[in-house]
């Protein structure tokens, strides 16, 4: 492992709850998935599969922010807890609804609530925020670290969905995706020693993290990229099934995630001296440029190959955002101001997954990727018409909600944040590699 990447997980207790963090998100890549797949293989509606897919998506934009709003308040082992019990009972319900043919509007409702899940990445980012908000190396490479993982959970959790809903029996995927959920929560909120501390009522004050106009800005392009997201998925397992190779869809999206992987890795040993908002631009607009090649696809190898150039500008601009939400979002709010991201993922995703699947209903698996290309435009304008809002605020709120945190770390011992500044500043030293400051 690279000397940055040594550095962070020096810190007592950062292997155990990334690693609880990974089998907690590996949810997050077979659940849509798995349902479209679970969907398509008992009724052969892609159009069914993709509203339900978006019905997720769109509880998950609902009820996200709250839930992470409760934890910045309340903790995340007295939140997080009963939320998965609440999206895991859903999943059973839809699954069994499923199955046994019951009415539409059962499957939709059932959906709403495998929708409430947590966001386990943004509560991991939380810990890595807690231990290395005062060191913007670490916490550079703490963020890349996290993207890859994402994409770690991405190159297998569609590879594992798929091939268990194809070749054992349709459930099988959204049935382990819900087992991975209880056990990477449950095991993330037992370790106690990192979990960030809870902000009370009154440092909340100013109302939604949301009311950040550099958090509007990103929220709003993720809205666009997310609609790219929903309709890969739902595209590329009907290109796959089209092709007559249908378990080869998660083969297919694993390569975009390899892409993304291998750029996150990488993103992650650099050290900038330009604007972060400035790279997160590039980023969105490579993004948006990758989509084109995507109109011409005629076979799936060269889908694969399009879509591993795709993933390579994904978790390069992930982390950049991450940074960008830690600048623009004051402290108490931070767990939440995260989670919007991912709420505007999740409302494009909602709108993508069933625009997509209506348009390969009327026109067939290949036009679906055109609105995979109009969501990339739409990305690149938006970001284009918003990012002089991103450049770093003279002074951030919550700043006395800081002090307190490193008071709780005097009364600790050090252990709620990790290693003391003085050991911070020997691993950068020694460990984290030369470079500026990341940002300008």
């Amino acid at each position: 492992m690279p000397s940055p990447y040594r550095a962070i997980f020096a810190a007592p207790g950062a292997k155990g709850f990334s690693t609880a963090g990974f089998f907690g998100r590996m949810t997050l890549s077979m659940m849509s998935i798995g349902i479209v797949t679970m969907v398509s293989q008992l009724t052969g509606r892609y159009g069914l599969a993709g509203a339900l897919s978006a019905t997720v998506a769109v509880a998950d934009a609902v009820a996200g922010p709250q839930i992470s709003r409760l934890v910045d308040r309340h903790g995340q082992r007295r939140v997080l807890r009963p939320a998965t019990l609440i999206t895991t009972a859903a999943l059973a319900g839809l699954l069994v609804s499923t199955q046994q043919r019951w009415p539409d509007w059962t499957l939709f409702v059932f959906s709403a609530g495998v929708g409430c899940v947590p966001s386990v990445g943004a509560m991991v980012r939380a810990r890595w925020a807690a231990i290395y908000g005062d060191s913007p190396h670490l916490l550079h490479t703490a963020y890349s670290a996290e993207s890859v993982i994402d994409e770690v959970c991405f190159i297998f959790g569609p590879i594992i969905s798929i091939g268990l809903s194809t070749s054992w029996f349709p459930e099988a995927g959204p049935l382990l995706a819900g087992c991975f959920l209880i056990g990477g929560v449950f095991a993330l909120t037992a370790q106690r020693a990192t979990e960030p501390v809870p902000h009370p009522r009154g440092e909340h004050s100013g109302g939604s993290a949301l009311r950040s106009p550099g958090l509007q800005v990103l929220v709003a392009t993720f809205v666009a990229t997310g609609v790219i997201f929903g309709s890969l998925d739902v595209v590329t397992v009907a290109f796959a099934d089209d092709q007559g190779h249908k378990s080869a869809a998660s083969l297919v999206l694993a390569v975009c995630a390899l892409g993304s992987c291998l750029a996150g890795a990488v993103y992650g040993l650099l050290r900038f001296k330009s604007a972060p908002y400035r790279r997160w631009l590039l980023g969105v607009c490579a993004m948006a440029v990758s989509m084109i090649p995507l109109q011409l696809v005629g076979n799936l190898p060269f889908l694969a190959v399009a879509l591993f150039v795709a993933g390579l500008s994904i978790a390069p601009t992930m982390v950049t955002t991450m940074a960008l939400v830690e600048q623009h979002v004051p402290r108490a709010k931070l767990t939440e101001g995260m989670t919007w991201t991912s709420t505007g993922l999740a409302v494009g995703f909602a709108l993508g997954s069933s625009a997509a699947g209506w348009v390969v209903d009327a026109s067939g698996p290949a036009a679906g990727y055109a609105v995979s290309g109009v969501a990339g435009a739409l990305a690149a304008a938006v970001a284009f018409l918003g990012y002089r809002r991103l450049r770093p605020a003279p002074h951030r709120e919550g700043s006395g909600a800081h002090d307190r945190d490193e008071q709780r770390v005097a009364e600790l011992g050090g252990e709620r944040r990790g290693p003391a500044r003085e050991d911070r500043d020997a691993l950068q030293r020694g460990g984290a590699g030369g470079g500026g400051p990341q940002g300008g």
